[in-house]
């Protein structure tokens, strides 16, 4: 299972990506777990909040099967409670971060 981690927002507008292969952890039976504890369907309540970080939390199995499920949520930086804080930290800890500039709205040049 890969989990993947994406931060977007702030005032940088900079998106960075986190990817970490779950199989290949020498703790994978933990991380497991803790995908099991996560409430996927239960996101904590939280007002929006401009110019804050918000993180996509996506959790895909290397090959589907009926036990296999992908996971997927977007949660705004203060809903990172309990487990879904665990487990970003966890995957920011394992590996580098994948730059990305966040595209920007095009402008129209100046009219003739």
């Amino acid at each position: 299972m890969d989990v993947i981690v994406s931060r977007s927002g702030g005032l940088a507008g900079l998106r960075l990506t986190w990817q970490v292969r779950v199989d290949d952890q020498p703790d994978s039976d933990d991380w497991y777990v803790l995908i099991e504890q996560i409430p996927w369907s239960e996101l904590p309540p939280a007002p929006p909040e401009p110019d804050r970080f918000v993180y996509r939390i996506r959790c895909e199995p290397l090959q589907a099967t009926v036990d296999d499920r992908a996971h997927d949520a977007t949660l705004a930086e203060r809903q990172l409670t309990g487990p879904w804080r665990k487990l970003v930290d966890l995957v920011q800890d394992r590996t580098e971060p994948e730059r990305q500039a966040q595209r920007a709205t095009p402008t129209r040049g100046p009219t003739r």
